[in-house]
């Protein structure tokens, strides 16, 4: 007869499986961005799984298991897989100004009625260049990017899973996203959109530019 010991860890690893499994490929591709290599991104989650298996007994049922997961995953990374990688130049950053995108491709005024100017200027990039301009950021600013505005953590959340005041968390945002916009305006340079869209926004109303 099985102990009541052996019932309850049957049971954690069943109820294990069915909640966190579904989260493991919003898991990877946040990895995949963390360590910006498949494999190491595929330890990366394997270990985060492992690790998060073994600690379920102490989870509370109720509370955020995928910010929970989350909090593993980046612990993890930190802690194992950033010793593997050369740290980026985070100097350049401080020197990018506010709305750096947005004031050299036409400025908030070009953003259409009922979208944002960042939805808009984001429709002129493919995911690829956006990925990689994430991919680019300095460590400590391309996390918390990847769990706000692709993950979709809350500031407290990222506060939580970071284990860093919100007020860091907000500097980080801050900071990271005006070199997201920075990478963004220089892929669009190459690109050539930058010559185009001030010859547009230089066009006569109504016509073309002469």
């Amino acid at each position: 007869m099985s102990s009541p010991a052996s019932l309850t860890c049957v049971a954690d690893q069943a109820d294990f499986a069915e909640q966190a499994m579904p989260h493991i490929d919003s898991l990877y591709s946040a990895a995949l961005r963390m360590t910006r290599n498949p494999a190491d991104a595929e330890d990366l989650v394997q270990e985060t799984y492992l690790k998060a298996y073994r600690g379920f007994g102490g989870f509370e049922a109720g509370t955020n298991l995928r910010a929970w997961l989350y909090r593993i995953l980046t612990n993890t990374y930190i802690n194992t897989y950033r010793a593997k990688q050369r740290r980026p130049d985070e100097s350049d950053l401080d020197d990018v100004e506010d709305l750096y995108l947005f004031r050299r491709l036409g400025g908030l005024e070009a953003a259409t009625i009922g979208r944002s100017a960042e939805d808009e200027l984001m429709d002129l990039f493919s995911e690829a260049e956006v990925k990689t301009a994430v991919e680019e950021l300095p460590e400590n600013f391309r996390i918390p990017v990847i769990l706000a505005d692709v993950e979709g953590f809350a500031y407290k959340e990222i506060a939580e899973i970071l284990d860093i005041p919100v007020g860091t968390v907000m500097s980080r945002l801050h900071r990271g996203r005006k070199g997201l916009q920075k990478a963004l305006y220089e892929f669009a340079a190459t690109r050539g959109l930058v010559e185009r869209l001030e010859a547009t926004a230089a066009a006569p109303a109504g016509g073309e530019a002469e």
